[in-house]
């Protein structure tokens, strides 16, 4: 075993796993920007206050699950646990209210969250998240659920669908939550110990509960929607229309109500089939209050959040084709110091006209070892240089798909592989 190992909830992300990453990548910046929103990248760590007024104190993430330090400066920092905090952060202090609204945005990097380990699941996780801020809109709403919907499409998801439901806003969401907790007064010695807390701390999760015995409870409760403002019933009922404009498939979930306290409105999942017992691979929602809290101007907003450590775990059982990562087009091998010399030469200029290059390595290796690495590599093309090819003038050229071998003058040599690649 080796001297150290990695800290458990993370993972070693390795060559051969590179092709998934990069596909899922490119295909969610592809359909991201496909829908005019442009890359925002913003720092691994912010204050720790970002994250508690942000998130919300009595989160399981801000109270169980955030890395949180102080630096040498005796400041408070915490690695992010989510983007959106950071995001809205960054739109209120770059002054992006200025700019034309709405402002959509997206970005990819690693999250931190101490939580126990799982399939899929990291302690750190490489999430893509899309934003959009500056619009009430149902339209945004629609605009983020029908990136996710297609990013997932795209990359071989079947049967998908929406989890939909609205938490409300400021002015109908706090009757709500006193009747909730009016309910579960009344049923209190019934419930589990979580919900006990969760009733101090954040209403809303114990409708989220899956401990057995709260179920029927929860079942009974009383329904968010039915306590909807005129506002956000509106809002509701314009987002499933357009939702149902489009084909897309929805169902209205009252249990749904995500995990972070400034969501407002609208929040969602999206839903996929045959990937286990877990049904949902990401959720989001609007958070209409969150520039407020966070000190900037009034700013609605609505996003998702989407881990890619489970979509590629997905994509495996799925049994998803990955187009592989590119092979060299040309491989170097020789025979002697000068013909090696000459093969450094031309991968130099090679590589400075785009042309993917190996050269072997290693000392007196002898030709059949270096035709057998060129093939292993999936190179196009293995060019062999020794004394006679230099003495000619022309490298002798091999087709690795072809079996094809033919001479290519020195002095044209880079211009050949140029037109071919």
């Amino acid at each position: 075993m080796p001297g150290f190992q990695r800290p458990t909830g993370t993972l070693d992300t390795l060559p051969e796993e590179q092709h998934y990453w990069r596909h899922v990548r490119a295909q969610a910046r592809r359909l991201a920007e496909l829908a005019g929103f442009e890359r925002i990248d913003v720092p691994i760590f912010e204050t720790t206050q970002l994250f508690a007024r942000g998130v919300g104190e009595g989160t399981d993430i801000v109270d169980k699950e955030m890395y949180s330090f102080t630096d040498k400066g005796d400041r408070a920092l915490t690695l992010r646990p989510e983007f959106t905090a950071g995001v809205v952060r960054a739109y209120i202090e770059n002054g992006m209210h200025v700019l034309p609204q709405p402002v959509k945005l997206y970005t990819f990097g690693p999250i931190f969250r101490y939580e126990k380990p799982q399939a899929g699941r990291y302690r750190q996780h490489t999430q893509f998240d899309v934003e959009i801020l500056g619009e009430q809109d149902p339209v945004a709403d629609l605009e983020v659920m029908l990136v996710a919907w297609d990013v997932y499409a795209t990359l071989g998801f079947h049967d998908l669908g929406f989890q939909l439901n609205s938490t409300g806003c400021p002015a109908c969401k706090p009757g709500y939550i006193e009747g909730l907790k009016a309910y579960y007064a009344e049923r209190y010695e019934d419930v589990c110990e979580d919900c006990r807390q969760r009733l101090e701390r954040s209403p809303l999760r114990v409708l989220d509960c899956k401990a057995r015995g709260c179920q029927a409870i929860i079942t009974q409760a009383p329904n968010i929607l039915d306590h909807l403002c005129d506002e956000c019933d509106d809002h509701f009922a314009t987002l499933r229309e357009y939702l149902d404009l489009l084909g897309r498939t929805y169902t209205i979930n009252h249990r749904l109500v995500r995990g972070l306290d400034y969501y407002t409105k609208t929040v969602f999942e999206v839903w996929a089939a045959g990937i286990g017992a877990q049904s949902a691979v990401c959720g989001g929602g609007r958070y209409d209050g969150l520039a407020e809290i966070l000190g900037g101007p009034p700013t609605p907003g609505v996003g998702f959040g989407s881990g890619l450590e489970r979509i590629i775990l997905v994509m495996k059982d799925l049994g998803v084709d990955v187009p592989p990562l590119p092979a060299p087009k040309v491989f170097l091998a020789y025979l002697g110091d000068a013909a090696k010399r000459e093969c450094l030469r031309l991968m130099d200029k090679l590589r400075h006209s785009d042309v993917s290059t190996w050269v072997a390595l290693g000392e007196g290796r002898g030709l059949r070892s270096q035709l057998r690495e060129a093939d292993k590599r999936g190179a196009h093309y293995t060019v062999i240089l020794g004394e006679n090819e230099l003495s000619s003038g022309a490298a002798t050229v091999r087709d690795m798909k072809t079996g094809e071998q033919f001479d290519v003058a020195l002095n044209e040599f880079v211009g050949y592989f140029q037109k071919r690649v």
